[in-house]
């Protein structure tokens, strides 16, 4: 059997998610399968391709909803999942029959897709997750900013942060897929040894302490929101905490930024504010009105790379919103 694993690409989560479905699949389902890894972008106009569903079992992990008949497996945790409102009533139906409702599952509640996937295959399958316990630990914690602080987050001491940065900066299509199987294989710190991952490194944090600069010197910050345009400096991504490393006291944060397949912007909130749940804006939702998504603190719009002027006018409405929204007037 040819199981074909589609992630969310450029992410620490999509990876783990990916490496953790190949594992579950090949211990409860198909032990002689053999796995290809197939990235998936949040792009402007389709995110996915019917030909590309060439497995004979088809996966998708950490990535929207496609009601596809060629999709075996669904797993997501965003609350953006569904492009539309016909691919929600596809999964709400789906949800119906007894055997597609053993294949796809969803459920925002989860901070990353690893861990909402261990809770999946370890209580409806009896799959042992304990051995990948690390992994859904950093999953958790990437993906729901859950760093001690601003310093732990931009300083990235830890390996799990460190392959963070390689993952989301690499340009090369073949390495996350060679990654992958090795997250489950390996402790993450014996991963970051690997040789075709090691060397990869330095120059990275070098241009991590390059964004860092760039970012203090183009952030304006006012009424507890940050904004910042370095799209006249493409690179495929950046540390997203940088801006409340930056400014500790600031609530959300409004990044454009250019790379090579789109002009993106990025909406988040400090995730050491000191606001309270209702005193937040759903980011998610504000995403969702220009095409992009996420979660309720963190999201992402993206825009074809020629569309440069439209990302920077939704981001200056969003800016401005964020800031009449300020819980905290005098900051």
């Amino acid at each position: 059997m040819k199981v074909r694993v589609f992630y969310h690409d450029k992410c620490f989560d999509g990876a783990c998610s990916a490496s953790l479905f190949t594992r579950f699949h090949r211990a409860m389902v198909a032990p002689d399968a053999t796995y290809e890894f197939c990235g998936l972008v949040h792009r402007a106009g389709a995110l996915f391709q019917e030909a590309d569903f060439l497995g004979d079992e088809n996966a998708i992990v950490d990535f929207k909803y496609s009601a596809s008949p060629r999709i075996t497996w669904w797993f997501d945790h965003h609350e953006s999942a569904f492009l539309s409102a016909e691919d929600e009533a596809h999964f709400r139906a789906c949800q119906q029959d007894p055997v597609c409702s053993r294949r796809r599952f969803f459920d925002p509640n989860y901070v990353s897709c690893t861990s909402f996937l261990a809770h999946i295959a370890s209580t409806r399958f009896g799959f042992d997750v304990a051995p990948y316990a690390e992994l859904i630990h950093w999953a958790d914690i990437v993906d729901g900013a859950r760093y001690e602080s601003p310093q732990s987050a931009v300083e990235m001491p830890a390996p799990a942060m460190q392959l963070t940065l390689i993952i989301e900066a690499t340009q090369d299509p073949a390495f996350v897929p060679r990654l992958i199987p090795l997250l489950t294989e390996l402790p993450l710190a014996e991963v970051l040894k690997q040789p075709f991952v090691a060397g990869l490194l330095p120059p990275l944090l070098e241009q991590h302490q390059r964004a860092i600069s760039l970012i203090r010197e183009r952030a304006e910050y006012r009424d507890g929101t940050i904004f910042f345009d370095i799209t006249d400096h493409p690179m495929e991504g950046f540390n997203k905490f940088i801006p409340y490393y930056l400014y500790p006291q600031a609530t959300y944060a409004i990044g454009l930024s250019r790379s090579s397949f789109r002009t993106k912007v990025a909406v988040g909130s400090n995730p050491w504010t000191r606001a309270t749940e209702s005193q937040m804006v759903n980011l998610a939702k504000i995403c969702e009105r220009y095409g992009g998504g996420g979660h309720a603190r963190v999201g992402a719009i993206s825009f074809p790379p020629e569309r440069g002027e439209e990302a920077r006018a939704a981001a200056a409405t969003i800016v401005q919103e964020l800031r009449a929204a300020n819980p905290f007037p005098s900051a």
